[in-house]
């Protein structure tokens, strides 16, 4: 069984009424035949209630609502070693270049949270999505200009801290994630944002290390 936590700011951890990107991937890991289990010292949604949209799901996660790689790096390994994790899957960086720090500083959090969480499990295995699309870096040219920077470093920190035992993957940004149709306020995920988010993971996990299958178009969007 693999063991998958959920790591992220505001768009992982998702608000009342909400399915969340990680409820569309359990179902798509469960619907390809994927013996896994969700974990993390976490189970709330933003506020800290229950109410998601299907609570028939496992809702352990590690993501929390203004949290960045900063945030993250320091409490990782603790977090690791609590729930035994195989495979982190990480959504983090807006929060961090909003409003802590910039891009190269934000980079060497990434080093730090790769650093620490190998501490835990020198085997563990991480699939990292770079900064999204958001309604800031449409508006703000400078802020873009950091976003824009930090996936550029990110992808760097990917390929020189990636090795054989512990392998570091980057996802792609969906090619048709779009903020005025994928999202309720320009920056988290609504029911199509949701899926999008969710099929970056695990076209990941598939094409990288055989995890799951492609992930397939929802005949709906409920």
């Amino acid at each position: 069984m693999l063991r998958f936590m959920c790591v992220g700011d505001s768009m992982t951890i998702g608000s009342a009424g909400e399915h969340t990107w990680r409820h569309r991937m359990w179902l798509h890991l469960r619907a390809t035949g994927t013996d896994c289990a969700f974990v993390g010292p976490r189970t709330a949604l933003h506020g800290g209630g229950h109410a998601y949209a299907d609570p028939d799901f496992p809702q352990a996660h590690f993501a929390g609502w203004g949290e960045g790689w900063q945030h993250m790096a320091p409490a990782i390994a603790d977090a690791v070693t609590e729930t035994r994790a195989d495979v982190l899957l990480i959504s983090l960086g807006l929060i961090d270049l909003g409003f802590y720090t910039n891009a190269e500083q934000t980079a060497e959090n990434v080093r730090r949270f790769v650093t620490e969480a190998r501490t835990a499990d020198q085997a563990l295995r991480m699939v990292v999505l770079p900064v999204i699309p958001n309604i800031r870096a449409e508006s703000d040219a400078p802020f873009a200009a950091q976003v824009a920077h930090f996936n550029t470093l990110l992808a760097k920190v990917v390929a020189d801290l990636d090795e054989p035992r512990s392998p570091l993957l980057l996802a792609s940004v969906p090619d048709s994630y779009d903020i005025h149709t994928d999202t309720y306020d320009g920056t988290h995920p609504n029911a199509s944002g949701e899926h999008k988010l969710a099929a970056s993971f695990a076209n990941a996990l598939h094409q990288a290390w055989g995890i799951g299958a492609p992930y397939a178009a929802p005949l709906s969007l409920a």
